[in-house]
Order: C-alpha cells, then sequence, then structure tokens
C-alpha cells in the first residue's frame, strides 16, 4: 500500500473519563457488543484510525490510550506491567465492558491476554497481531533489534536512550515500518512525550518484556496467561506479516499448534507496527472474522 493511500487524520471524537484519578482518553464509535483495541509501546488509540472504519458497523469500537500514554495523563507511576494492568481493568470496569472482542498488539496483548485469563466470562473472542504470545529467548529477536532492546534494558544506558534521545519513537517505531511515515504521523506520534520525564513509560515498557527468565514476576505473569491462551475455547483470529518482529515464522507455527479456534491470516510484508503498512487489509480480515465468529 502506498503512502498516500494510508490517511494521516484522526476522523474521531476525543473522549476522556476519570480513572483512579488521572485522566484516560479513549475513542467510542458504533453501538453493539464492545470491540476493543488495545495499542502498545509506544503507539495510542492513533495506530487504529484506519482499521476502527471497517468494523465500526460491526459493534462498539473503543480504543484507548494506556494510562502515561497518548492523551492520557500521566501521574506519577512506576509505569510497570502491573500499574497500566490496574488502570486497564478499572477502564473496563468503569465502562460497564461485557462480551469483549479484543483487538491487540505490542503491549496492549499482553495487557489483554492478562485480562482475558482472569476473565473468561467476560471474553467472546481476541484479534491478535505482533502479540506477546509467551516467553521470549534473545535468540528468538530479529538481529537489528536484539542489541537495542539490550541496551534499552541496561541501567543508565536505556535511560539516555529512551527518555533523553526519544530513541523508541525517533528511531525504533519509523525502523520497524516497512513504509516510511509521513511528518503528520510521527508528529502525532512524538507529540505525548515532549520531555525527558514524559518518556518514562516508553523506558519501562522494554524491561518489562520476559527474556531468557528475566524478570521473573513478568516470566510467570506471562507463562501463565500464555497457558490460559492455551487452555481457552473462545475464537482466536492471528492476523501477520513477514518477516515479522515478536510474531515470525515460529511463532506463527506455535499458535497453529498450540491455540484452539484459530484463524491466521498472512497481510503481507511488514516487521512490527503493521497496522501502519496494511490498515485496509487488517481491517478486512478482521471484519469479515467477526461475521462468522
Amino acid at each position: 500500500m502506498t503512502t498516500s493511500a494510508i490517511s494521516a487524520e484522526f476522523l474521531f471524537e476525543s473522549k476522556y473519563i476519570e480513572v483512579h484519578d488521572s485522566k484516560m482518553h479513549y475513542i467510542d464509535e458504533g453501538q453493539g457488543d464492545p470491540i476493543l483495541f488495545l495499542h502498545g509501546n509506544p503507539t495510542s488509540s492513533y495506530l487504529w484510525r484506519n482499521i476502527i472504519p471497517h468494523v465500526v458497523d460491526k459493534g462498539r469500537c473503543i480504543a484507548l490510550d494506556l494510562i502515561g500514554m497518548g492523551k492520557s495523563e500521566k501521574p506519577k507511576l512506576d509505569y510497570t506491567f502491573d500499574d497500566h494492568y490496574k488502570y486497564l481493568s478499572a477502564f473496563v470496569d468503569q465502562l460497564q465492558l461485557d462480551n469483549l472482542l479484543l483487538v491487540l498488539h505490542d503491549w496492549g496483548s499482553g495487557l489483554g491476554f492478562n485480562y482475558a485469563a482472569h476473565h473468561p466470562d467476560k471474553i467472546r473472542g481476541i484479534a491478535f497481531m505482533e502479540s506477546i504470545i509467551r516467553p521470549v529467548h534473545w535468540s528468538e529477536f530479529p538481529p537489528g533489534f536484539k542489541m537495542g532492546f539490550k541496551l534499552m534494558r541496561t541501567p543508565g544506558i536505556g535511560w539516555f536512550m529512551v527518555q533523553v534521545m526519544n530513541a523508541f519513537v525517533k528511531q525504533i517505531l519509523p525502523q520497524a515500518t516497512h513504509r516510511k511515515l509521513t511528518q503528520d504521523e510521527m508528529d502525532v506520534y512524538k507529540a505525548p512525550y515532549p520531555s525527558i520525564r514524559s518518556r518514562k513509560p516508553l523506558r519501562v515498557w522494554p524491561c518489562e518484556i520476559p527474556i531468557d527468565g528475566k524478570p521473573e514476576r513478568m516470566h510467570k505473569l506471562v507463562s501463565n496467561f500464555s497457558q490460559k491462551l492455551q487452555e481457552s475455547e473462545y475464537p482466536k483470529l492471528l492476523l501477520y506479516a513477514k518477516p515479522g518482529g515478536l510474531i515470525t515464522a515460529p511463532a506463527v507455527e506455535w499458535c497453529k499448534n498450540h491455540l484452539k479456534n484459530l484463524t491466521a491470516i498472512y497481510i503481507g510484508d511488514g516487521i512490527h507496527y503493521i497496522q501502519e503498512d496494511h490498515p485496509d487489509k487488517i481491517g478486512d480480515a478482521l471484519s469479515e472474522w467477526l461475521d462468522i465468529i
């Protein structure tokens, strides 16, 4: 898909809800059973702007900005997985969302899979792409990102790279997208992080990935929701690209071999931020899948 065919505009009304004394930004379009879109690092609800129009007639499409990210407020938190999960769970409770269809990416997948593991009765299906499906090993990282992530997990160096140099937004995001993001698109992604302090959530997320068993608490958490995901019976949709970043060819095979009631669809060339490369293909596949589950 050419850059000109992908809109940079965010044509949705911004809404806010107070969660644990902080405002969280979200969009809420359509009617019916909720379809909850969860983004990861360093993006926001903006990531889903060209996908939601494909499914807005299929249900109530809700996309939030995780606490400290996008247009949501930045309270004084450690911004660990537990902090994000606390705010996400309260968000779902306050909107009284039930019979959820989750659409997940990156750390939004970790949060969504964990929520499903603890609330299976509230889940009617999960669509996921470039997701955290199980603990990983350094050997699974694409060569171009392995060194960068090791450095970001190193005290001092990681702080300088992510919070001072803003590397996750300025380097990793465009490098993990096949097409060249426009200046307007990059401006939206940069806007929430104008200062060193504002970038703390972006720095913490890479340190939370369970790699070779560390950090131990996250290894246990991801192992648990991975097991629950394998045991679950609800419909699942995997959308993957090649070569992929988190969901590479071996991960696709793992999903096909371990996940029940799975539909797997290849959408084209891509690395990690595949919503910026193939929004129409993702939207069409998601729409068609929603018609049959």
